[in-house]
């Protein structure tokens, strides 16, 4: 090392820092700010949301309702990509899908439905957030051109910033565990090429929310 060098080096050690340490805050404020955070105001909110960003979303009176509305968006494939029946809350879904002799796979680039369940859903900008692991394949809402997504009331919160002050309070766990975490707002889209806009230019072009109380 030149000395030239060494000597400018030697006085940025000496010097002060130019700013004090600073601690971070306690609390953020949202990017988006809801002023109701009642449970029916965030139930609204996230439908109204959901559906500007170009969702379709079904409130079905009851499971046997809700399956019916998945088999109808399925149509007659006989093959979709799906989650693990565990992880996604609606009672009765299996045994429909094995009657009508629907196959399910975790991934596969022929298959036109991906059938998966949420870890939330955000009022706020109508998005939803997957954790991907065991039995919660990536590509199953990503992959193919429709995604059809359970979702129970119970998981809507206000934001994102809740979704992960809830998870900074359980200690990370589930994220930690968690292979990919992606948060969905509507059909895939985009609008680089002469600003028009393209649906599921880099990922399914349909987004259809079952959304079931519990």
């Amino acid at each position: 090392m030149t000395s030239s060098r060494r000597q400018i080096l030697d006085r940025l050690q000496r010097d002060e820092r130019p700013f004090a340490a600073v601690e971070p805050p306690s609390s953020y404020r949202p990017m988006v700010p809801l002023n109701d955070l009642s449970p029916a105001a965030l139930h609204s909110h996230f439908v109204s949301e959901a559906q500007k960003a170009a969702c379709v979303v079904y409130q079905p009176a009851s499971n046997g309702e809700a399956v019916d509305t998945i088999l109808q968006v399925i149509g007659e494939d006989q093959t979709i990509s799906c989650w693990a029946m565990d992880q996604i809350p609606l009672p009765g879904l299996e045994s429909a899908l094995e009657q009508a002799g629907i196959v399910r796979v975790g991934q596969d680039s022929s298959v036109r439905v991906g059938l998966t369940g949420a870890d939330a859903a955000l009022a706020a900008t109508g998005s939803l957030v997957q954790c991907s692991g065991a039995g919660r394949y990536r590509a199953a809402s990503l992959l193919p051109p429709v995604h059809v997504a359970v979702v129970t009331t119970s998981q809507i919160l206000p934001d994102l910033e809740h979704w992960w002050a809830q998870q900074r309070a359980g200690g990370l766990e589930q994220t930690r565990q968690a292979s990919n975490i992606v948060v969905v707002t509507g059909p895939s889209r985009t609008a680089d090429i002469a600003m028009q806009l393209v649906m599921g230019m880099h990922g399914p072009r349909e987004l259809h929310i079952v959304l079931i109380e519990a």
